[in-house]
């Protein structure tokens, strides 16, 4: 079913691991600051996103506590913050969950990360195979969504033990904050179905995404539910086509092929995660051959690992893309572009007039108009003059 007469729910990123204006460069690079991420936070917040994603991994800032550092400065802005299986107990993730629900009065969503980086699991205590990760969140889920609904849970199981785990304080949202998750396995398809409130997908070719949207669907309908479906996507906005394609060639220009190659054999070998399979196919490592489906870029994905694609274009044109992939059932977007502040700032002020998606930022009423002209000129202290026309 069509979703194109409701505004798309736009989210942005919050980029707890460092942001740049070059991809694979050393220079005009931004470490994680927090006041750096607070200007994004409360930028967004005005600008008119509905919620921000706080990822998670050895090279970012833990997302709970990012979260609830940037809470108090943003009035609307919801959190959809990572929660990882096993790096913690199910009792200890329901404790952060409520009590981050309660700092932010009711704006958290919680973001499902199961797989990843076999070494880096390891780092945090997590030996199992892929599939088994996933037999391994049933229980953590079991327990962890039994406390926020009841307040207290046991369970002797295969992966998880807890004796009269108890909650002392409940979420604001009930009966607990809403689950997501993104996974293109099918272990990963099979638990989505049963526990999360929304499949999330990377942005791949719409044939591929309405593949995986039916999938969903009938695994979902299968088990007596129903799923909503967003999308994780990289936004290159410009005001022109040719303005768009230049700025995402930028954004690359600074990748030696040396740099591309051994990223890829990194993001290839050392990740089992069907999702990163699928983004490493679309564009095979080859800088040539970016362009994967009208408008959808891969060039991200030649050096970062998880959501590698951007659609680039006009409001216009990008806009026509985004109603091909709701079209298919996406209700949610998940968007970042590098910088990520100022990438905000052209999403919102561009893209989002196309959408529909109303801006929240107070407009001036006070500037300057010389002939039909909006002018910014400064403390009113210069003569303004303008020829005569016949």
């Amino acid at each position: 079913m069509s979703n194109l007469n409701k505004p798309i729910d736009f989210l942005w990123f919050i980029p707890t691991s460092g942001d740049g204006a070059y991809l694979g460069a050393s220079d005009l690079n931004r470490a994680p600051d927090n006041r750096y991420l607070r200007e994004i936070a409360v930028a967004v917040d005005r600008l008119g996103y509905s919620g921000v994603l706080l990822p998670t991994g050895v090279s970012c800032e833990e997302s709970f506590v990012t979260a609830a550092s940037l809470a108090p400065f943003t009035d609307k802005l919801r959190f959809l913050v990572a929660i990882r299986p096993g790096t913690a107990s199910p009792a200890y993730y329901a404790r952060l969950a409520t009590t981050l629900d309660r700092i932010s009065n009711g704006r958290l969503l919680l973001n499902i990360v199961v797989g990843g980086n076999p070494a880096e699991l390891a780092g945090d205590g997590i030996f199992l195979p892929h599939d088994e990760r996933y037999s391994h969140a049933e229980e953590f889920f079991d327990v962890f969504e039994e406390l926020l609904t009841k307040g207290e849970a046991s369970l002797d199981g295969k992966y998880i033990q807890a004796k009269g785990a108890k909650l002392g304080f409940p979420s604001i949202q009930a009966p607990r904050p809403p689950l997501y998750f993104g996974g293109s396995s099918d272990a990963g398809i099979d638990f989505a179905t049963g526990r999360a409130d929304k499949y999330l997908t990377w942005g791949e070719p719409p044939a591929q995404v309405a593949e995986k949207i039916e999938k969903v669907k009938k695994a979902a309908a299968a088990k007596g539910r129903d799923v909503s479906f967003g999308i994780r996507l990289h936004f290159i906005v410009r005001e022109t086509d040719d303005e768009a394609w230049e700025a995402a060639e930028r954004l690359i220009s600074r990748l030696s092929d040396d740099t591309i190659a051994k990223a890829q054999e990194h993001l290839t070998s050392q990740s089992d995660s069907v999702g990163q399979q699928r983004m490493a196919a679309l564009h095979g490592g080859r800088r040539d051959k970016l362009e994967v489906s009208p408008n959808l870029w891969a060039g991200i994905g030649l050096v970062r690992s998880g959501a590698g694609t951007a659609l680039v274009g006009s409001p216009k044109t990008i806009a026509a893309r985004l109603r091909e992939y709701q079209d298919l059932g996406i209700e949610t977007v998940i968007g970042s572009g590098y910088p990520h502040l100022e990438e905000a700032y052209r999403v919102a002020e561009l893209l989002f007039p196309e959408l529909g998606i109303a801006q929240t930022e107070q407009r001036s009423t006070f500037q300057t108009e010389v002939a039909g002209k909006r002018l910014f000129g400064g403390g009113g202290h210069q003569t303004l003059k303008v020829a005569a026309t016949s």
